[in-house]
């Protein structure tokens, strides 16, 4: 059987269950790289320049670690999803980069995404893809369907039942999921890109030091697409990159509802975020409503650093809610 490797980074919290749904359709097996060690990204770090961001040193460093484990490795080039709003430069030479830097990597499997090209473009590419695996194109076709069919219910059961990427994905494949805290002290909202908000080595278990001082954390994916569309319009208008709504939609909504305060998380260097996190950051401020703070990641950020602000914010939370307590009695 053929075995088609996916790292375990950048957009795979995104879209890890179509692909699986995709690739098995078909009859390979799909092989996911492990969880983000320090060893990937020192691995993933030695290959490419020091300006290069952090989230592609560490998807560098998975694909390094799916060498000799597969016999393909499947890197989309994804340039858009929505009519006139593009993708960061990271994503539209991501195969092309991994071709250069790691010589040793199996073949790749890439695929060119650009909804601004038409659907024609799309099943083209689509039916380009499938044929790597299999010369029937109803088989391709079959596949596609089944691949968009669990991205539905993927996103159906993130935002039905306020789950995060990482449970979901546990839920569809029939594991055990992670219980819920027995009770709440505050509702903190996470807003950034799946693959720095789920991946602990960035994050620093951020999602999980939260959960452990009992206090419910609500992220991007638990919100409906018309509710991050939504109060991506009322907070930037028209937008112009795609996943954009991870941040401006999902930082918009939370602070107008929902949330006791907003923690937003980006990586170092990135334009795009900080632009679209200082918009957020300016939203907050002229409503008055939510606290926020900003956290941003870079390769020599410690965990203490990050509980330290952490444990601030928290802490004027509580003293915030206790004193609307004490004036409401």
């Amino acid at each position: 059987m053929i075995k088609v490797g996916i790292p375990r980074a950048l957009l795979y919290y995104q879209y890890y269950p179509m692909w699986k749904a995709f690739f098995e359709e078909l009859g390979a097996e799909v092989v996911v790289s492990l969880p983000t060690t320090q060893t990937m990204f020192s691995s993933g770090s030695s290959r490419v320049v020091a300006d290069t961001c952090l989230p592609v040193k560490i998807f560098l460093g998975h694909v390094l670690s799916l060498v000799e484990k597969c016999d393909y490795i499947f890197i989309p080039a994804i340039r858009s999803v929505k009519r006139k709003a593009y993708n960061c430069s990271k994503f539209l030479g991501l195969p092309d980069m991994t071709k250069a830097v790691i010589p040793e990597s199996p073949p790749i499997l890439d695929i060119d995404i650009d909804i601004n090209k038409g659907k024609r473009h799309l099943y083209q590419a689509i039916y380009k893809l499938g044929q790597r695996l299999t010369w029937n194109p109803l088989k391709v076709r079959q596949a596609s369907l089944a691949a968009w069919q669990a991205h539905l219910e993927y996103r159906q059961l993130m935002s039905s039942q306020g789950l995060t990427p990482p449970q979901a994905i546990a839920k569809m494949a029939g594991e055990v999921e992670p219980k819920a805290p027995t009770s709440t002290q505050a509702t903190i909202a996470l807003i950034g890109h799946p693959y720095i908000l789920y991946d602990e080595h960035i994050s620093h278990r951020l999602i999980y030091r939260l959960e452990e001082t009992h206090n419910k954390v609500l992220t991007p994916e638990m919100l409906t697409t018309e509710e991050l569309e939504s109060a991506t319009a009322r907070l930037v208008g028209k937008a112009h990159w795609t996943y954009e709504d991870e941040v401006a939609g999902a930082g918009g909504h939370y602070l107008e509802s929902e949330a006791d305060g907003v923690i937003g998380l980006m990586t170092f260097g990135c334009g795009p975020d900080s632009l679209m996190m200082d918009m957020v950051h300016r939203r907050a401020v002229k409503l008055k409503a939510t606290p926020f703070i900003s956290l941003t990641l870079e390769e020599h950020t410690t965990e203490g650093g990050i509980a330290t602000r952490r444990e601030a914010f928290l802490d004027m939370i509580n003293r915030r809610k206790r004193r609307q307590i004490e004036v409401c009695a």
